[in-house]
């Protein structure tokens, strides 16, 4: 069985990859590794710990639904989430990887976040990017 690795973290572009890669996987017939890196340290606390894993049990909630198999990995090692989704990539032996972006300003737009593109110039394998939709703010409409 292949693998597809996907790096999420709970936001639009974190939401965005998840959607994308269990589609894949469907369509692959593939498994998927969901890996949530965060550096760790003090920042972390128990509160932001606490909030991640409700984060990861509605994306596990998510892929019961699908009926795709899959792994989470919440990964907290020190190490910068692109170091975090191509070590696994390359442990697990993927497919490709799947990672979100976010709109960006015009100036952002001439360089990628600094995860994304260490995922696109380290991974070992080819590299899915999925732009997120704009989420409404509280109080928005369509």
């Amino acid at each position: 069985m292949t693998t597809i690795v996907v790096g999420y973290v709970p936001k639009a572009e974190g939401r965005a990859a998840l959607r994308r890669a269990a589609e894949e996987a469907t369509l692959r017939d593939a498994k998927l590794v969901v890996v949530n890196s965060h550096r760790g340290g003090r920042s972390f606390d128990s509160d932001e710990a606490a909030a991640s894993e409700a984060a990861l049990t509605e994306v596990r909630e998510q892929l019961d639904s699908t009926g795709v198999p899959y792994e989470v990995r919440q990964l907290v090692r020190g190490l910068d989430p692109a170091e975090d989704l191509v070590a696994v990539a390359e442990q697990v032996h993927a497919e490709f990887i799947v990672i979100g972006l976010r709109r960006r300003s015009p100036v952002g737009k001439l360089i990628l976040g600094s995860n994304a593109q260490r995922v696109l110039l380290d991974a070992p394998c080819p590299v899915l990017a999925v732009k997120a939709e704009a989420e409404l703010s509280e109080g928005e409409e369509d």
